[in-house]
């Protein structure tokens, strides 16, 4: 039984190598030659693709608060965070998270992998507080989205009347 022993310990190498370039063949990214930056840090199945959609801010009755609402799809293989939003319409931007009838202010809002976070009108949503004006019915104001890994985004968001509600 001696003689069979390096057979087997050679056919166990060669599996064992092959098995190995195959871990690593499907770890080194998206074959596009980037330098293996097809994962995130962590290889853990992508980057965030974020983009923005539905965004409003209804008309706010006066000129300390308003709210605003809005719809981030993530169509990328990781999660990423919204920390904070900019705005020269308000000297503060607060995110509000909404459980049942209970409204808090959160430091972030989730944006899951292959999901989306949506701010609306009785659930999450942006608070907009010491306004520089009232802003009219048709004026765009401009935000800047901050995300915990994805670069900002810049979007215009029209004032709708005060009674406004999207249609799904």
């Amino acid at each position: 039984m001696t003689p069979a022993r390096p057979g087997i310990r050679k056919a166990t190498a060669t599996a064992l190598a092959l098995g190995l370039s195959a871990a690593l063949a499907a770890c080194s990214g998206d074959g596009g030659g980037n330098g293996g930056n097809g994962g995130d840090a962590a290889g853990h199945g992508g980057v965030p693709k974020l983009s923005v959609s539905g965004a409003y801010l209804p008309r706010p009755p006066m000129t300390d608060m308003a709210a605003g609402f809005l719809t981030v799809r993530n169509t990328g293989g990781a999660a990423d965070e919204l920390t904070s939003v900019t705005t020269p319409l308000a000297a503060e931007v607060t995110l509000h998270s909404t459980e049942g009838t209970r409204m808090k202010q959160v430091g972030s809002l989730d944006v899951p992998a292959n999901g989306r976070l949506d701010l609306s009108s009785g659930g999450d949503h942006l608070m907009l507080t010491d306004l520089t004006h009232r802003p009219k019915v048709g004026e765009k104001v401009t935000f800047t989205l901050h995300f915990a890994t994805s670069d900002p985004i810049e979007i215009k968001v029209p004032v709708e009347p005060t009674t406004y509600r999207p249609k799904d």
